[in-house]
């Protein structure tokens, strides 16, 4: 059963955080409910689901007229904010009830064209329903147990046993204003109902206080999950690690590879591998199942309308994952010329890759351009698992025809919450940086998450990782690792290959400068310098390599090198020897992988406040010299500091750079003895 999580305390609290404005107090309560929504899974998932309150607001004049504030296009009600609830004057909405037709482009306009703020997000396609219905609060759901009820098909029949007069049960209309104008109609025939049950898309409750609306999503969501037998909520976001995860850099690089239309791309995936998706996929009718759409048109958008279903035999190479892929790709060719020509307006097709995937053994996989649309396409996949199986075993999961699926798809205001514009260079990229929370390593994550990478540090102090991830954010992971241990190497790319299906780029980083005389130094001390700045890169290059080459679209190695290995310093031995062997694993690593498309550059960085060089190494030092810190630091041709972020810069650039490969890249601020020509 769905838990009801309002707090009245917490309520206030929000009000009294939002000013003395009683406008503002009251908004603040309607972001508090909708947060208590969007932070539900069996409440919401992305794709779906808006919310509102009418307030009384002064205009220009100083007249109060009523405004409705509704959620805004590219908010999400888990962590929406004030402005993420953008104001509406609500009479001239209202007014446009006596329309006969409005198509959506003219709704959009005209409902931009009274907002109070000029600057603010497009509010919701389903603004209009909400300023038609009366209540002051109005909230929309996608709950599990409604795409449940939904989708039955005899969803209105049940919809009254359970409760009676009071739901009014909208037909599936897709969204905007003619559903508005139904909807309204709907409620006008009875007044006297709590909500509305829109087939084969979700459910509105409303009321005049935040918690009552918020109180009824709740209720009437667990009144339908009772009929249903539904119990505990809706297994969301297991991942653990498991056998045979290693195909999925093989399909990785396939789906790219028949991808044609973006020969670059890589989707980074998104596995969910509880027990439930190993149950669901152990169905008879899965095959069957797999042809009937998404619960709601809202998560086609992100899911497209079917997953691509792989059962253990298609797993068995490249061959036979690449014939799947191409055959998902032909029927969603098809679907598309079947579909088109009956459009409104010329549809242009999008890419005809999948957006998830059942795989048998494997589990259930979300599919993006980044983590965050992977994890949405995996999410609305999980709770679609759900409602297919709860519903077909109740009477059958009937959602949308195809043709209004399209519709919705192709629907350029659906399209528009995907956003457009040029990607980030590194956007479907995963990177993996060891040392990924020092110095260096952090700065070149930032770099690299800057322009669109999913990341992946690799650190052996957990709680520095989890400093690091607290700057870089949410779609990111790390992993603790000894990385001179035995098998460190193939347990990273193992924690890659978990949380993004894959790697592009490792940045081989880690490293630590010993220093005492060679002379002075035993075999097993220089033997741990070379673990630690030899062994470990070549162990993580080659890791990298081999899952890089079963994707098969390329990628990239980089070595943080250091100047040490072209020009040796006193006392400094056993940290430029394995150094050196480190740049000729550069060269011979070029040799190798070219033909894999795998490029491999370094960067020699030289004296870089991190590691050995610490602020108190670097006081000692520049007293040492008779000069100051900042002398010290600067102690190079353009008599400047060279800075963690300068390195992250010069990593940047290696790998952007297309055609470049066995290349040493110099940032020291000028040091002739370094030079490598």
């Amino acid at each position: 059963m769905i838990e009801n999580w309002y707090d009245a305390a917490k309520a206030l609290e929000w009000r009294a955080a939002a000013g003395d404005d009683p406008a503002d107090q009251e908004l603040a309560e309607r972001v508090y409910t909708s947060r208590l929504i969007g932070q539900n899974p069996d409440l919401l998932m992305h794709g779906g689901g808006n919310t509102s309150v009418k307030l009384e607001r002064p205009d220009l004049f100083g007249d109060q007229r009523q405004v409705l504030h509704v959620k805004g296009s590219g908010w999400d009600l888990d962590t929406i904010e004030a402005p993420g609830l953008p104001g509406v004057w609500l009479d001239p909405l209202l007014k446009a009830r006596q329309l006969e037709t409005l198509s959506d482009e003219d709704m959009v306009n005209y409902q931009r064209s009274n907002l109070l703020d000029s600057t603010s997000p497009n509010p919701s396609v389903e603004t209009l329903l909400h300023a038609f219905l009366p209540h002051r609060y109005v909230d929309h759901t996608h709950a599990t147990p409604f795409l449940i009820l939904a989708n039955l098909p005899n969803a209105a029949e049940i919809c009254r046993e359970i409760f009676g007069d009071r739901l009014g049960i909208v037909p599936y209309i897709m969204p905007g204003f003619d559903l508005a104008k139904a909807a309204a109609d709907v409620y006008d025939a009875n007044p006297a109902v709590d909500g509305l049950l829109l087939l084969q898309h979700g459910h509105f409750a409303f009321g005049d206080t935040a918690q009552e609306s918020y109180d009824k999503i709740v209720s009437h969501s667990n009144e339908v999950a009772a009929y249903l037998g539904l119990t505990g909520v809706t297994p969301i976001g297991e991942r653990r690690p498991a056998e045979g995860l290693q195909v999925l850099p093989m399909l990785r690089g396939v789906i790219a590879e028949v991808n044609a239309e973006r020969d670059d791309a890589m989707p980074i995936f998104d596995l969910r591998n509880g027990d439930h998706t190993h149950t669901f996929m152990a169905r008879p009718d899965i095959n069957a199942l797999a042809t009937r759409g998404m619960a709601s048109p809202d998560h086609v958008i992100r899911t497209k309308g079917r997953p691509l279903v792989l059962r253990r035999a298609d797993l068995a190479n490249r061959e036979t994952i690449k014939a799947k892929v191409e055959g998902f790709a032909d029927e969603y060719r098809a679907y598309f010329n079947r579909q088109a020509p009956h459009a409104k307006e010329p549809k242009t097709l999008l890419t005809p890759d999948p957006k998830h995937a059942w795989i048998e053994g494997i589990g259930i996989v979300g599919m993006g351009g980044n983590a965050k649309a992977a994890a949405a396409a995996a999410d609305l996949a999980e709770q679609n698992i759900r409602v297919r199986a709860v519903g077909e075993d109740a009477g059958g999961f009937y959602p949308i025809s195809e043709k209004d699926m399209f519709d919705c798809e192709y629907w350029s205001l659906e399209q528009a919450k995907l956003g457009k514009g040029t990607p980030p260079p590194f956007q479907g990229k995963v990177v993996m940086i060891t040392g990924g929370a020092g110095a260096i390593g952090l700065a070149t994550a930032k770099a690299f998450a800057a322009k669109g990478a999913n990341l992946v540090l690799i650190d052996k102090d957990p709680q520095a990782l989890d400093q690091a991830l607290d700057q870089l954010g949410r779609w990111h992971v790390a992993h603790a690792e000894d990385i001179t241990s035995d098998g460190a190497a193939q347990r990273a790319m193992d924690a890659a290959i978990l949380a993004f299906g894959g790697l592009d780029i490792v940045i081989s980083n880690a490293g630590t400068a010993r220093s005492g005389a060679l002379l002075d130094l035993d075999d097993a001390a220089f033997r741990q310098a070379f673990e630690l700045n030899f062994f470990a890169h070549k162990n993580f290059a080659t890791a990298a390599a081999r899952v890089i080459q079963a994707q098969g679209r390329g990628g990239q190695i980089l070595f943080n090198i250091s100047k040490q290995a072209v020009n040796p310093g006193k006392n400094f031995g056993a940290y430029g020897t394995p150094k050196a062997a480190t740049m000729f694993l550069m060269r011979q690593l070029t040799l190798e992988l070219a033909g894999a498309g795998i490029r491999v550059n370094g960067v020699n960085a030289d004296r870089i406040r991190s590691g050995l060089l610490t602020d108190d190494f670097i006081k000692e030092r520049a007293a040492a010299r008779g000069v100051s810190e900042d002398t010290y630091m600067g102690g190079n041709l353009l008599g400047r500091e060279v800075q963690a972020h300068h390195v992250a810069d010069g990593f940047v650039t290696l790998a952007l750079s297309e055609r470049t490969t066995g290349h040493v890249l110099t940032v020291d601020g000028g040091n002739t003895e370094a030079e490598l020509r």
